[in-house]
C-alpha cells in the first residue's frame, strides 16, 4: 500500500510515522508513505496556499490549486482513493479503516485554517473527520 499525505505541515508527522507500528510496518515494506508539503505546488514566490473566503468571512481557507496540481502529479484521479481530513466528514469507524486498507493507494489531503475551497471537496473520493467529537 502507498499512502500519500498532502500537507502544509509535513515535520508534524516526523515522529508519528517514525514511532511505533507505522515505522514497523514501513520498516518491513508492508506500507510506504509519502509525506508531501502542499507549498511544493504552488506558483508564487511566497509559496501561498491559502486565501481569504470567496463569500467573505472570518479567517483563511486552503486554496484548491496546489492541491489539484498535487493530485494531478501523483496521478491520484486514476490510481487513489482519495480522502479529505476533515471535522464535517464521516466518523472513522472500524469498518471504513477495513475498506480502506484494503486500497492500494490512498492520498490524504489534510485541510486547515478555517477550512477548505469548497472545490476541494468535490475532489475527493470522500470525507472522513479527523478530530474526535461526539456523535
Amino acid at each position: 500500500m502507498i499512502i500519500d499525505i498532502l500537507t502544509l505541515f509535513p515535520k508534524m508527522f516526523e515522529n508519528v510515522l517514525g514511532e511505533s507500528m507505522l515505522k514497523i510496518a514501513q520498516d518491513k515494506g508492508l506500507v510506504e508513505i509519502n509525506v508531501r508539503n502542499l507549498r511544493d505546488w504552488t506558483d508564487d514566490a511566497h509559496r501561498t496556499a491559502d486565501d481569504k473566503p470567496f463569500g467573505g468571512g472570518p479567517g483563511m481557507v486552503m486554496k484548491i490549486e496546489p492541491v489539484y496540481r498535487a493530485l494531478e502529479e501523483l496521478e491520484a484521479f486514476k490510481k487513489a482513493r482519495v480522502i479529505l481530513l476533515t471535522p464535517q466528514g464521516k466518523k472513522l469507524e472500524q469498518k471504513t479503516v477495513k475498506k480502506l486498507a484494503k486500497a492500494k493507494r490512498l492520498v490524504l489531503i489534510c485541510g486547515h485554517y478555517e477550512g477548505v475551497d469548497e472545490r476541494i471537496r468535490e475532489l475527493a473520493d470522500e470525507e472522513i473527520r479527523w478530530i474526535s467529537t461526539q456523535s
